[in-house]
């Protein structure tokens, strides 16, 4: 069995090919959307969605059939089509020139997977079955979302605060180290969750074992 290597990417203004519009490929595109890619979708039909997009410019839409010169260039390539012979067609394509290319429904055809995902702010949660268990993956995701709320996302705000403090303050890196593990395990969750910006930095400057700044 094929293990996928687990990563995040930065699709930031990099071309993302979707081929097929439907309402998978109306999935799928959302998600390249919200991370920044330039999109660009070939199908002969789409969703009022993908064509609402389209419109306000925040995708490219062609109403055709894919070509083989859609393919050049594209750092990404996500097929999802209704018909499995061209979903095919297209990955053996993307694979053979070295690109990524991912087949909805058709987990032996891809070369990466799609996690179903959680995000609360900078935190993102990905959970994969291998394309075992789409279903399960849902599931999973559902029950953490239960679990880690929105607090979290002003958690992980703090945390990052704290690691330019302690940056600012502290030379030794094993020293930062162990404040950072302690504040994991500390009430700044708390603190944060409350939202007093005030508390919060008191918290974080004796986490640091500095006196709070002046003017602060």
């Amino acid at each position: 069995m094929r293990k996928f290597y687990p990563m995040m990417v930065d699709l930031t203004g990099k071309r993302c090919l979707v081929v097929g519009g439907g309402a998978v490929a109306e999935r799928k595109v959302a998600l390249l959307v919200e991370c920044g890619a330039g999109v660009e979708v070939v199908s002969p039909r789409a969703t009022a969605r993908l064509t609402a997009l389209a419109s306000s410019g925040r995708i490219r839409l062609r109403r055709r059939p894919v070509r083989a010169s859609d393919l050049p260039g594209a750092f990404l390539v996500v097929v999802a089509t209704d018909d499995p012979q061209v979903n095919r067609e297209v990955a053996e394509r993307v694979k053979s020139a070295g690109r990524l290319v991912n087949v909805a429904d058709d987990p032996a055809a891809c070369s990466f997977l799609v996690p179903s995902v959680i995000r609360r702010g900078d935190l993102t949660i990905a959970i994969s079955t291998g394309g075992g268990s789409p279903a399960l993956a849902k599931k999973l995701r559902q029950r953490l979302e239960q679990i880690i709320g929105p607090e979290y996302e002003a958690f992980l705000a703090a945390l990052r605060l704290l690691r330019e403090r302690a940056r600012e303050a502290i030379a030794d890196p094993e020293e930062r180290q162990a404040i950072y593990r302690r504040a994991v395990e500390s009430d700044l969750f708390q603190e944060a969750a409350r939202g007093d910006s005030a508390a919060l930095a008191a918290r974080i400057e004796e986490l640091v074992k500095l006196p709070p700044r002046a003017g602060t």
